[in-house]
């Protein structure tokens, strides 16, 4: 494997990555409150397509469209319209940070760090319902369509699963990691969630048991892990962590198969906070105001 390609311009930690409807294309966005857009084919080309202020936490495209939604660190939930920016808008919804987005067409969720799930309409940027999971701050979102399932992580160690149609609680999952749930993951077939937080375990969560229950669990960083992406063949998923690195596991066993570090391999030199694996690579965003990109990183595992 190649030493990754460096993806440089943020001012500020980088904190959201997020697809487009161009597999070779992605976008970024981070602390300085900056949006990039980058492609794969010219990375060093990457061009600013939008600004907000306040430091952006999560980012989303909208499937079809040239609109986007930012969240950022103070709980304002951005809309912005590339192709007429005089519709661009931010609304100050949430209390604290808004710390993941997820589109559930027709809505989109949002997660704030008060604590509140907020269904939002996709077309409009209206808000639909809110609902208080927890005083904690609502952290990660993952979402199963087959089974029609959202999964929450809270910063009260808890995971919630809840219908995505109807915003109800089916199960609750107490000290999933303690002190705080970092991020969620269903894996492609749905019938695992995978999750890790601040106590740097990544814990399988079968989910054909009523309730859901642990079905594997180990040690997966020396400090927190905060994101897990699955590869869009299924085959195997990526952890970003505090300790600097990336590693791929296999989907199937949950073994690990390859650590991605600074020295040996020319990664990140602050904390990874994020992941997106496009077919043609992994992506990951750092406190050291990169992105990096990792091409043919599964290729011979």
């Amino acid at each position: 494997m190649a030493t990754p390609f460096t993806c440089t311009g943020h001012r500020a930690a980088v904190y959201a990555l997020a697809a487009t409807d161009d597999t070779e294309q992605f976008l970024s966005a981070g602390g300085d409150g900056w949006i990039a857009e980058w492609k794969l084919q010219a990375p060093e080309n990457g061009r600013l397509i939008a600004t907000v202020q306040g430091q952006l936490f999560s980012l989303l495209h909208l499937p079809g469209q040239r609109r986007l939604v930012a969240g950022d660190m103070n709980g304002g939930v951005h809309w912005i319209d590339l192709e007429r920016p005089e519709h661009t808008r931010g609304i100050q919804h949430h209390r604290k940070g808004v710390f993941d987005l997820k589109l559930n067409p027709p809505w989109i969720l949002s997660a704030g760090g008060e604590g509140m799930l907020t269904r939002w309409d996709a077309s409009t940027g209206r808000t639909v319902e809110s609902l208080h999971l927890t005083y904690s701050a609502l952290r990660t979102l993952a979402l199963a369509p087959q089974r029609r399932e959202v999964a929450v992580g809270a910063s009260d160690a808890s995971i919630y699963l809840l219908d995505s149609e109807t915003l109800e609680t089916r199960y609750t999952l107490p000290n999933a990691h303690v002190p705080s749930v970092f991020t969620v993951a269903y894996s492609p077939d749905e019938r695992y969630l995978l999750s890790g937080g601040r106590d740097a375990m990544l814990r399988v969560w079968g989910l054909s048991a009523d309730p859901p229950a642990l079905v594997s669990e180990q040690p997966a960083h020396w400090f927190t892990l905060n994101h897990i992406a699955w590869s869009p063949d299924g085959r195997h998923f990526a952890t970003a962590s505090r300790d600097k690195t990336v590693k791929i596991w296999d989907g199937a066993t949950f073994r690990l198969l390859r650590v991605l570090d600074p020295v040996r391999d020319g990664g990140h030199l602050n904390s990874v906070n994020r992941l997106l694996w496009l077919p043609q690579a992994l992506l990951s965003a750092s406190d050291d105001r990169t992105v990096k990109i990792w091409s043919n990183v599964a290729s011979g595992l």
